[in-house]
């Protein structure tokens, strides 16, 4: 059977730490921030660890 192609917009927003964790930006993050607060955008700032469902999904398409 042949290899499994990485998928390449995956690659490129997503991050698997050490542990197997993916990671990956906030939602509704890059722009209408003028009308979110302040404390929304600091929530969004930074990264999102994804839960066991989707990390399954984004796991196959990185091919780990």
């Amino acid at each position: 059977m042949p290899k499994l192609k990485t998928h390449s917009g995956t690659k490129d927003r997503v991050r698997v730490t050490k542990n197997g964790r993916v990671r990956t930006r906030h939602s509704h993050a890059s722009h209408f921030l003028q009308k979110k607060s302040g404390a929304r955008k600091r929530k969004l700032a930074g990264l999102e660890t994804l839960g066991a469902t989707n990390s399954k999904m984004i796991r196959k398409k990185l091919g780990v």
